[in-house]
């Protein structure tokens, strides 16, 4: 019996870093981006959950604790990185908080947390990746389809995902000639532990659930491996004529 070669995965030999990849999206990703091949270096603010990823996920995974928005945090990722690995091919920014606070009650607190987290966090976790980064290498980072809409009680975290969508028009050129390509991956609406929990101290989760359905033309929100599978597409070679762009996964909510 002749033995059948298995196809090499899409991200076959290629070494990634994903934030908040302990859950929902992130952690989603990581296990696709090992069944496609990669080696997957994931970050998280709390150490059991980190502990409980690695297990789902398997082999080819190391968990490092860190906070993004903690210059020293990821000073010492990129230290753990540049060890064991001394390059990165994929970094896929994902790391991301919100609050629901409506205007006339956006509290200083909520405000810099959010800030501090996903636009500070973002951006420091992509410089300071750069010495890192392989030729032809990929940068992803989780915007959100509130960044292109309005969103109630919403408008502090969709103005960073709006930031966010920026730094990649503008890091586009910034790293004109060097082969580094950089996109936004933007979910709508998505079953991950973060919105659950969030809708959850509102008191209305189910109707919250329903209203995002009501406004999808696919009448449901999203499942985090459906977001997944695009971060797959912008990490691997299918998507080396694309920089600065942004895909929407939303189920076309943000776009009718």
């Amino acid at each position: 019996m002749k033995n059948v070669l298995k196809p090499a995965g899409r991200l076959h030999g290629k070494v990634a870093l994903i934030t908040g990849g302990n859950s929902g999206i992130g952690l989603a990703s990581a296990k696709r981006f090992v069944a496609e091949g990669a080696y997957v270096y994931i970050t998280g603010r709390r150490q059991e959950q980190l502990d409980e990823a690695v297990a789902s996920i398997g082999d080819n995974v190391t968990a490092i604790r860190g906070d993004i928005s903690n210059l020293s945090d990821l000073d010492r990722i990129y230290s753990v990185i540049r060890s064991n690995h001394n390059h990165l091919d994929i970094v896929f920014a994902n790391a991301g908080l919100g609050t629901l606070e409506p205007l006339g009650h956006i509290t200083e607190e909520g405000f810099e947390r959010t800030f501090n987290v996903n636009v500070k966090g973002t951006l420091f976790t992509v410089q300071k990746a750069l010495p890192l980064l392989a030729p032809g290498a990929s940068i992803i980072l989780t915007g959100s389809s509130t960044g292109a809409k309005g969103t109630a009680a919403f408008s502090v975290y969709s103005a960073t995902k709006a930031a966010i969508r920026n730094f990649a028009r503008s890091w586009a050129l910034d790293l004109q000639g060097t082969t580094f390509r950089v996109n936004v991956l933007s979910p709508g609406a998505t079953t991950t532990p973060g919105l659950l929990n969030l809708l959850d101290t509102t008191g209305a989760q189910q109707q919250a659930l329903q209203s995002f359905c009501d406004q999808s033309p696919l009448s449901r929100v999203g499942d985090p491996e459906e977001i997944a599978a695009v971060a797959v597409f912008l990490a691997s070679d299918d998507s080396t004529y694309m920089t600065g762009s942004e895909i929407f996964v939303d189920g076309g909510q943000a776009q009718v």
